[in-house]
């Protein structure tokens, strides 16, 4: 399609308008450069011009911020000097009136230091830091000395009223003598050993005392706080050792707390002894629970943060107390050993088992080591002297050879020495299975079987040969009754039943029951033999009496058997009513016995054979006793009662 001239005319203007348009501009842009290079020009120039009045412009402002500096540290440095003339003013008053504005004092003198030590260019400063270190190195021997003085002033020793405040009830002394414990009330038995056993089970709360008093400790540390920080940790440490070690030993002499060698231990009666032993076992628990575990609680509340010197303080301060109460443990442990010992060595023991862990607790870091060496040691150290002491009893009891008769053969003081002992033992079985199990990990509890059985054979053994003193063999048989059947009666009755078990109980009440069978043959047999036919027939024949026949049978013969057991029976009659059962049932039991054997055969005999006397002169001369007679004589045999002739 061809396109109209018209259009194709007003294209052409277009085209020429725009080529004249650009042509313009570019005019333009050439005329812009050439202004703006001019321009340039010009800038340099007046730049060139200014830099001096620029240079002088930034000192003048370098040397108003120089002014500036100088200004504030004039400032600071006056205000360091006021400072230190107020801290002056406040140290040279003292810290006895107003300690916490002192050791603000204190406390600015070192910052002064600080501060001119780090400021050392200035003429003045050597000679303020001179004057402040004088003066803090005053203000530090005031600061120990107010130390000394108040540790001093409220450090007494503790009075045992005060001591035993603190303890349970149950185990507070009885009054004594003033200034002395007197906690003999409170000896192991048998009873007041198994009530502790039984309180050992109950929560049991012991306060220590204030030692001093709670005011004054926040001062005492905010004072050992500022000497650690001046470096006189070594006066520090002087200073509360002497004060502290004179106090604490002063309050365990009040207590009662005596220093006594192994030497002086063995030259005491065992009743003197034995008070003192009762009475170091509740100075170890009023030390440890009480003393030193007030001690320590002061010396954490004095020494807060500074964990050496606590722990070498409170070391040092008690060291010399602990090795005075373990040293009488000691003594003991180490003297002769006796039967009677063995208790208070168990008691002792108990005690320190007791009191081990809180010594764990108290006593912990290097500085303490011996003492909690010393003190595990004595421990099983008590241990070996008590199961040494139990063997030596064993042995004691089979070898005993006191002479002492027992002339109406009732139970020997060896036997209750012995069930008593053994009952003792009982109390203390839960102790003695522990004290075993520190030598040998087997079964306490047949370990503890295994040791009472032995006792009692040994004692049985020891019963044997006592009972060989008598003469008469009746008396040897009711001597071994009685004894064996004293400790059957008290093992039944006592915890020995469960260890030593059912069978050994009867075995032992057939022993007994063996030895009255053979008192009954020995005593009874020729008596009851009067009162047999054997003999009295023409023909010498024996056996039963025939109550039918009295034929043949000699009247001489039958008064003489009469006569003969007049004689024997008021013969046993007069000895063994001196002799003893001392257990009514027992006594009772063994009297019907011989009563059912006696009367029956003495009733057949007057009954066959009398009438043949009573015919006769004198018949009241043979036929002397009734059976009521016998009956009523034969209560009244092992009674002990005394008679002219000679006993036995």
């Amino acid at each position: 399609m061809a396109i109209h001239p018209l259009v194709m005319e007003t294209l052409w203007e277009r085209a020429a308008f725009m080529r004249e348009s650009l042509q313009k501009s570019q005019t333009i842009t050439d005329n812009m450069v050439t202004i703006l290079g001019s321009f340039d020009q010009r800038l340099s120039s007046l730049e060139t011009a200014m830099r001096p009045t620029q240079i002088r412009t930034h000192s003048i402002r370098r040397a108003h911020e120089n002014i500036d500096k100088t200004l504030k540290a004039a400032d600071v440095f006056l205000g360091q000097f006021d400072l230190s003339r107020q801290a002056e003013a406040k140290i040279l008053r003292g810290p006895h009136e107003d300690l916490e504005s002192y050791i603000e004092a204190v406390d600015q003198l070192r910052s002064i230091v600080r501060f001119f030590s780090s400021n050392k260019s200035l003429k003045s400063s050597i000679g303020v830091l001179n004057h402040a270190h004088n003066l803090l190195a005053k203000a530090i021997l005031k600061l120990e000395e107010e130390f000394r003085q108040l540790l001093t002033s409220y450090s007494k020793p503790v009075e045992p009223d005060c001591l035993y405040d603190c303890l349970p009830n149950s185990m507070r002394p009885s009054s004594g003598s003033p200034g002395q414990a007197d906690f003999s009330g409170k000896k192991p038995s048998s009873t007041n050993h198994s009530q502790n056993q039984n309180r050992s089970l109950e929560t049991v709360v012991y306060t220590p005392p204030a030692l001093i008093p709670p005011r004054i400790l926040p001062l005492l540390h905010d004072l050992a706080h500022q000497l650690v920080l001046a470096g006189h940790q070594q006066q520090l440490f002087t200073i509360y050792r002497e004060t502290r070690i004179l106090v604490l030993e002063q309050s365990l002499r009040k207590l009662g707390v005596e220093k006594l060698s192994k030497d002086d231990v063995q030259k005491m009666q065992w009743d003197v002894l034995e008070a003192k032993i009762g009475n170091w076992i509740h100075f170890m628990r009023i030390a440890i629970k009480l003393l030193f575990a007030g001690e320590k609680k002061v010396c954490d509340q004095i020494f807060e943060g500074v964990d050496s010197l606590r722990e070498q303080c409170f070391a040092d301060v008690t060291a010399n107390c602990v090795a005075v109460l373990l040293s009488f443990g000691e003594a003991i442990a180490k003297s002769k050993r006796s039967p009677e010992k063995l208790f208070v060595l168990l008691d002792m023991y108990e005690i320190m088992r007791e009191v081990q862990p809180e010594i764990e607790i108290l006593f912990e870091g290097k500085y303490c080591t011996e003492m909690r060496e010393s003190s595990l040691m004595l421990t099983k150290r008590l241990a070996q002297t008590a199961q040494e002491t139990f063997g030596d009893f064993e042995e004691a009891v089979e070898k005993d050879a006191t002479k002492t008769a027992v002339l109406d053969g009732t139970v020997h003081p060896l036997t209750s020495y012995v069930i008593n002992y053994v009952k003792f033992l009982f109390d203390y079985q839960s102790t003695l299975k522990q004290l075993f199990k520190e030598f040998d990990d087997g079964d306490a509890d047949a370990q503890l079987a295994t040791v009472t059985e032995r006792i009692m054979q040994a004692l049985q053994t020891n019963l044997d040969g006592k009972s060989k003193q008598y003469k008469d063999p009746a008396l040897t048989q009711l001597f071994l009754m009685n004894n064996i059947h004293y400790i059957v009666r008290s093992v039944r009755r006592s915890e020995a039943k469960d260890l030593l078990g059912d069978d050994w109980v009867q075995i032992h009440r057939r022993i007994v029951q063996q030895h009255a069978n053979q008192y009954k043959r020995i005593s009874w047999s020729k008596i009851l033999q009067c009162l047999t036919v054997q003999g009295l027939s023409s023909s010498g024949g024996s056996g039963p009496i025939d109550s039918g026949s009295n034929s043949g049978v000699s009247r001489a013969m039958v008064k003489d058997r009469f006569k003969t057991f007049n004689i024997m029976f008021e013969e046993l009659h007069q000895r063994q009513s001196q002799w003893t059962i001392p257990d009514n049932e027992l006594r009772e039991s063994l009297g019907l016995a011989v009563a059912e054997v006696l009367l029956p055969a003495y009733r057949s005999f007057v009954k066959r054979f009398g009438p043949l006397i009573e015919n006769g002169r004198s018949s009241q001369k043979y036929i002397r006793f009734s059976p009521e007679d016998l009956e009523r004589m034969l209560a009244e045999f092992f009674e002990g009662k005394t008679w002219n002739e000679p006993k036995r």
